[in-house]
């Protein structure tokens, strides 16, 4: 394959980032920025790219849903024996970023990993469709099937198992994870690509964010 070079270039004029507007907690101005999101009609403005590592450091990445945040952290829900399940276990840190184009705004968010307790995951899976919750007792996530018809017919005899929509129990093998934030990056585009960069960082034992402008 011959080398392609990509040329697209974009002028960010929407808006700006300023220290002295900010809100001294994180979380809140998170919860300003996902509002703005949400408000502007961004699609899935809850979507975001949750990147993990093996022990030894490889990389990995997937776009998620945030299903939930508040002053421990930001949740999201998967299969514990999953890709990423298997190596957020092993190494129990994480970084997950959001990238919501029509508002020219990125924020990154990086933190230790927990398992969210059973009564949050109990209570988050009560709340899906039931052809989600019998999904996950369907889907053996990451691991190799023979094809589209193996799955179908897992899906197929989970549901002949549990046909009543009411009582369909969460599957030991399924449930959330916490990021516990100690960083959060706030980018806002601007032209010439002196874009905002604004970072609160809290140390190890410490209570208080503290907040630095980066460079672009």
């Amino acid at each position: 394959m011959q080398p392609r070079h990509t040329h697209a270039r974009k002028e960010y004029e929407q808006g700006s980032l300023d220290e002295t507007t900010v809100a001294p907690d994180p979380l809140a101005q998170f919860a300003q920025w996902y509002d703005a999101a949400v408000a502007a009609g961004v699609p899935e403005p809850e979507a975001m790219t949750l990147s993990t590592a093996t022990p030894a450091g490889r990389p990995s990445a997937r776009i998620v849903l945030l299903r939930g945040f508040d002053a421990r952290g930001f949740c999201f829900f998967t299969n514990y024996e999953s890709h990423k399940g298997r190596e957020l276990t092993a190494n129990p840190f994480a970084a997950l970023t959001f990238h919501w184009t029509e508002l020219e705004r990125q924020v990154r968010i990086e933190g230790g990993v927990e398992k969210t307790s059973p009564e949050e995951s109990d209570a988050y899976f009560a709340s899906r469709p039931s052809t989600s919750r019998i999904g996950a007792w369907s889907s053996p996530q990451s691991q190799p099937i023979a094809g589209r018809q193996a799955l179908e017919d897992l899906f197929a005899k989970f549901r002949s198992e549990h046909p009543d929509d009411t009582a369909i129990p969460r599957p030991s093998h399924w449930g959330g994870f916490r990021l516990i934030p100690d960083r959060i990056e706030f980018w806002q585009g601007r032209p010439s690509r002196l874009h905002d960069r604004l970072c609160y960082a809290r140390p190890a034992g410490a209570e208080d964010w503290q907040l630095t402008r980066l460079a672009p």
